[in-house]
This record gives structure tokens, C-alpha cells and sequence, in this order.
């Protein structure tokens, strides 16, 4: 029987995806009770065993992740309605919009990461995190994403 190849992965990537992994669970829960107030419910986040093994810039990397996607999420709903026919963001799984949100904002919107490796990290979050469609919905919606923010900055050179 052929063993599994572990892929290498850097420790800092290995940080990143975790903060970006963390930071989907927690904005998934103010997605189902958004009721919450999110200062009050970041502080008992970040206060959760959750984060015991983890080093202390990824709890601020999530804190940031968590904070950026809040603040802006009607801007990134925005694009969403643009980019995606016949699904309105509220009807999205919470997951797969959670997931949108945050690497629209952090792949083209904050530019904090390369378009190609934004679409990866989208696809891979909602394949471990979301429904059996929900790797292909995404990965789709991200591509179309990204040429919707190419066509834009195009339109302003």
C-alpha cells in the first residue's frame, strides 16, 4: 500500500492558514447569532482554550482577520452581489460566505497575499470547513473575483 506523502508546509504558512481558520470559526458564530456584540464576543474568543498551542501572532492575526471582515463586511457583501448571479450573500452556507468574505478582503481588497494563492487558500478552507459543493462554490466565486478586481483596476489606469 503506497503511504501518503505529507506535504511540506512552512511554519509560517502553517500560522497564517491557522489565524485564517480561526478567524472563520469565529465569524461564522457571529453569523449565526448576530445578536452578539463583537467586541464582547472577540475578548471570550481569544480567551478560549482554542489558542493554547498556538503562538501568539496567530491569535492577533485572527484578532485582525476577524476585526477587517467585520468592519467592511457590507463593502465585501457588495462585491459579492456583483460577482455572483441568482445567490444574494445572506443565502450563501454561513461557511462558504465567511470564507468569501475574508479572502476577498484579504487577497484583493488588502492585497496582503498573491491573487493565486488567495483562490488556493479559499478553496482548501472551504473544503475543510464547508459542505461537499462547497470547495467548487468557492473556488468559482474567487476566480470570478479575481477578474472582477483585475477589470476594476484596469477601468482606473
Amino acid at each position: 500500500m503506497a503511504e501518503k506523502k505529507k506535504k511540506f508546509i512552512g511554519k509560517k504558512f502553517e500560522a497564517l492558514h491557522r489565524s485564517r481558520e480561526l478567524a472563520v470559526q469565529f465569524l461564522c458564530s457571529l453569523d449565526i447569532y448576530p445578536e452578539q456584540d463583537f467586541s464582547q464576543s472577540l475578548e471570550l474568543f481569544m480567551s478560549l482554550d482554542v489558542f493554547q498551542d498556538d503562538k501568539p501572532e496567530v491569535k492577533e492575526r485572527c484578532r485582525t482577520l476577524a476585526s477587517e471582515v467585520w468592519n467592511r463586511k457590507s463593502e465585501i457583501d457588495e462585491v459579492l452581489l456583483r460577482i455572483v448571479t441568482g445567490w444574494r450573500p445572506e443565502r450563501m452556507v454561513s461557511v462558504d460566505r465567511t470564507i468569501l468574505r475574508l479572502m476577498i478582503l484579504e487577497g484583493f481588497m488588502m492585497k496582503s497575499l498573491p491573487v493565486g494563492s488567495a483562490i488556493t487558500e479559499a478553496k482548501n478552507l472551504a473544503r475543510d470547513y464547508g459542505t461537499k459543493d462547497s470547495s467548487r462554490f468557492v473556488n468559482g466565486v474567487m476566480c470570478k473575483a479575481a477578474k472582477y478586481f483585475e477589470a476594476s483596476e484596469n477601468a482606473g489606469d
